[in-house]
This record gives structure tokens, C-alpha cells and sequence, in this order.
């Protein structure tokens, strides 16, 4: 099974509310690709969705570094700080993130 494949089941899984098998699913999706952002992004917020912030913001930071120009992962891992009451943390990458739209938007307008 391809890591798309792995992918799709967890999407499939949590959308059946069958949260378990949809973080295992992800999980096994970075097995093969640690730095598969939808799987990252999709993982986050798995735990975020289910109050497992600590679990979220890990997995968050894992993906700012592996997709850096991604303006959602960094909006993602913004709101996973400010659920936490990190408001610091949530601002500084809420600030990388406005950058990055920013930047898109100048580049599209060219």
C-alpha cells in the first residue's frame, strides 16, 4: 500500500469517526514518508480535534519543517499553540505564516 493509499484510509477512517485506525493509518503513511505533509497536516489535527494538543504541536512542528513555505501548516500549528494557551508561541508563527501569504499574494499579482 502507497503512502497515498495509507492516506486515503485514514481520511476514510476518521470521517467514519473511527479515530484510532485513522492515526494509525497516518502514522504508517510517514513510516514510508516522514516528511508526507498531508499526512502530517492530516495527523495534527487528528490529535488536535480530540484535545490532544501536546500530541498536535509536536506533530505541527514536524510539519513547518518539512513543508517551511506551507502558510497553512504554520496557521495549524498557530491555532494549536493558542488552544494551549501558548499565545507567544501562536504569535510568532502566526506571524511566519501571514508572511507567507503575503509572499503568495505579491507572487500571484506579478
Amino acid at each position: 500500500m502507497t503512502k497515498e493509499d495509507l492516506y486515503i484510509q485514514g481520511m476514510e477512517a476518521y470521517a467514519d469517526d473511527r479515530v484510532d485506525e485513522a492515526i494509525e493509518s497516518y502514522k504508517q503513511a510517514l513510516a514510508e514518508d516522514p516528511d508526507y505533509g498531508d499526512a502530517l497536516h492530516a495527523l495534527a489535527m487528528v490529535y488536535a480535534n480530540t484535545e490532544r494538543l501536546d500530541e498536535a504541536i509536536e506533530v505541527g512542528k514536524r510539519l513547518v519543517e518539512a513543508c517551511p513555505d506551507d502558510e497553512l501548516a504554520h496557521t495549524s500549528l498557530s491555532i494549536f499553540y493558542q488552544r494551549k494557551g501558548m499565545i507567544e508561541e501562536a504569535e510568532t508563527v502566526g506571524a511566519k505564516a501571514r508572511t507567507l501569504g503575503w509572499k503568495r499574494q505579491l507572487a500571484e499579482n506579478k
